[in-house]
């Protein structure tokens, strides 16, 4: 879109040289051509060395845009952000792609459903009730089990185990709300990206990141009934037990294990190779490797037995 477009949606002055906006991303990963937004005075740090060719801004930051770029001036700057993800979203379907491509040896279902754009590599089962979106792709040796959803532009790996129900590039939850609490829907433009050697339960569901990748890296189990939210990141050969949910933003490190029922807080960074015991609850990022946690809000796991102990003999 052009950037006087915009800027007239949102009810924005603009008198600058008018050109095209190609896309939509965050302060730290916009491009030259790309629009970004800052919602919150936590994100101020990275308006200086932002490439967006635009911001989206209230006057009370404006003044922390540089010269170089566009300040589009609002009173509601998330709810305006929201409001132009609509115009940045692609169809539900190409239909203007090419017919799903499919690897030697790989066998789909005649009940399964490719889209326009859809790629299948070698040695793929592809059972029943099966959607692969326009433009997704599937690597080599990998199998979906009945009902698994593939959105459109996300891709799993090679070596991988989906199974059914599962669904992966979902919309996250994720909307802005006037001061009349009325709801304006975000639209997530980003995708989800499973890398190799990935075992996924059944009715689990990773959302799609608004901007970028939602990611899961190589070697990683997931049980049933997971949730991982729009820009979570899980990292290496991680291990989470069913009933587990991720707020968005969440970052886990390497080889992470999460018993069932745990849950993570928004915006965390959890430091590679520590253990949580079932139903522990992360409510701040954890620099340290190595450890176990348990409880809510977490602690350690040997403090954590002591107070139960003391709990226990309380009650006696």
């Amino acid at each position: 879109m052009k950037l006087s477009e915009i800027a007239k949606l949102i009810g924005a002055e603009f008198s600058a040289q008018d050109f095209e906006i190609t896309a939509m991303n965050t302060l730290r990963d916009a491009k030259n051509t790309e629009l970004s937004f800052v919602a919150n005075t936590k994100y101020i740090k990275d308006i200086a060395s932002s490439n967006a060719a635009a911001i989206i801004c209230d006057a009370t930051t404006k003044e922390y845009v540089p010269a170089t770029t566009v300040a589009l001036v609002v009173d509601a700057p998330y709810w305006q952000m929201a409001v132009i993800t609509a115009q940045f979203a692609p169809a539900l379907e190409d239909v203007n792609s090419p017919e799903a491509t499919v690897g030697e040896g790989s066998v789909v279902s005649p009940k399964a459903n490719l889209a326009n754009g859809a790629i299948v590599g070698k040695n793929c089962n592809i059972m029943a009730g099966v959607y692969v979106g326009s433009n997704a792709v599937v690597g080599d040796n990998t199998t979906l089990y009945p009902n698994v959803v593939l959105y459109r532009d996300c891709k799993i790996g090679s070596d991988c185990t989906i199974h059914a129900g599962t669904v992966l590039g979902s919309d996250g939850f994720g909307f802005a709300s006037d001061k009349m609490g009325i709801h304006k829907k975000i639209y997530h433009l980003g995708n989800v990206v499973i890398e190799d050697d990935v075992e996924i339960g059944s009715n689990t569901s990773i959302d799609r990141a608004v901007f970028g990748i939602t990611l899961v890296k190589k070697g990683t189990r997931l049980d049933n009934l997971i949730h991982i939210a729009h820009n979570c990141e899980i990292g290496e050969y991680s291990v989470i037990a069913g009933q587990t949910g991720l707020a968005g933003s969440s970052k886990l490190g390497r080889s992470t294990v999460f018993g069932a029922q745990s849950g993570v807080a928004g915006h965390l960074e959890i430091a590679p190779f520590n253990r949580f015991a079932a139903r522990t609850g992360v409510t701040k990022t954890i620099k340290e490797s190595g450890k176990t946690f348990a409880g809510f809000p977490f602690m350690e796991h040997r403090l954590w037995l002591k107070i139960q102990v003391k709990l226990a003999r309380l009650i006696k």
